[in-house]
């Protein structure tokens, strides 16, 4: 999903103010703790969750009811940082180059309404300027397709101004065809072997087709309240297929921003935000938070389901929290959250 702008209404001091607890003989709880209830009071979300992970301390909070710290969910966007991750990796092996152009991968598939896959580049996938069209603003992320019926459906729209960033699901799909297309396997296989195994991330899958949750699992909540556990994943597909854990989130972005994943160089070229005019790296975007610092990571929304995972630029300090509905409804405290989470704590 794309980076969260909004500005917050009040200070995150003074949040934090009107939240601190009154006896002065009682510990005060982390602010982000504190903060973690307004997800389901103010932003309506049933319930909600984090994982924070700091120097190897390890920190977790819930608000509501059902939602368990061991849960699988579906982390929607989130996948975009683990496809981008395959596809740098194989730029670092030689078996395909950022440069290289989408028809050189796909030959003759992106093509019409303006749309040319001989002057689009995997560079402008990855980063979001290749003016594609984004087919879940047709389907509403409510219908499951194949990657080429989601590419089909996106070259109905003419492109928007070449170089310019415009967040489209598209664009991951196609980078998931084209790992296929290079390594012989699917994006998911890939994933898995060159990531999820690696890190031991044994709670995150590519579910495929598959409309269940593995067990443990809470309830997912649209935002008219219906429940919509069941979902065919294959309605993001390389864009958003992913189901994963607190835990294996926290330990995949620090393992990533930490080196653990890339070459130095790629890893430089993944935060590297110039050619989306700051606004995102690959499968990667900063977020400027109010005190200053910059935090690294993304946020994944499907229905029933919203998570965002930010860290440190060292991958030392991560923080994933989530709700089990499609969004927060008072779009400031998520960067409320995140401040009170990374800035520095005064005494």
């Amino acid at each position: 999903m794309p980076p969260l702008r909004t500005l917050l209404a009040a200070p995150v001091s003074l949040a934090l103010l009107a939240l601190s607890p009154t006896s002065s003989s009682a510990p005060a709880a982390p602010a982000t703790d504190t903060l973690l209830p307004l997800l389901v009071t103010q932003g309506r979300a049933p319930a909600a969750a984090l994982l924070a992970d700091e120097d190897s301390r390890t920190r977790y909070a819930r608000a509501g009811h059902g939602i368990a710290r061991a849960d699988h969910f579906r982390a929607g966007s989130i996948t975009k940082t683990f496809i981008a991750t395959v596809v740098l990796q194989l730029a670092a092996e030689h078996r395909l180059s950022l440069s290289d152009t989408v028809e050189q991968h796909l030959p003759g598939l992106v093509h019409g309404a303006g749309n040319d896959g001989r002057t689009m580049t995997l560079r402008a996938l990855l980063t979001h300027t290749s003016g594609l069209s984004n087919f879940t603003a047709d389907t509403g992320g409510l219908v499951p397709l194949s990657p080429r019926q989601a590419v089909r459906i996106a070259l109905t729209h003419p492109p928007a101004d070449p170089g310019r960033y415009s967040y489209s699901n598209t664009n991951y799909v196609l980078l998931g065809m084209v790992i296929q297309q290079v390594t012989g396997h699917s994006y998911a296989t890939e994933a898995e072997r060159r990531i999820i195994a690696p890190l031991g991330l044994t709670g995150t899958s590519f579910p495929g087709s598959r409309t269940s949750l593995p067990s443990p699992h809470g309830r997912a909540y649209a935002a008219d309240g219906t429940d919509v556990t069941e979902l065919d994943p294959r309605v993001a597909g390389a864009a958003g297929e992913l189901v994963t854990t607190l835990a294996d989130l926290d330990r995949f972005y620090a393992a990533l921003l930490d080196g653990e994943l890339l070459p130095s160089r790629r890893l430089r070229e993944m935060r590297d935000t110039r050619t989306a005019h700051g606004l995102y790296g690959m499968g990667l975007f900063p977020e400027k938070l109010s005190c200053g610092i910059t935090v690294w990571g993304h946020n994944g929304r499907i229905t029933g389901s919203y998570v965002r995972t930010a860290a440190t630029a060292d991958g030392r300090h991560v923080l994933t929290f989530r709700v089990n509905t499609t969004a927060i409804a008072d779009p400031g405290l998520e960067p409320a959250l995140l401040s009170a989470e990374f800035c520095p704590r005064t005494p």
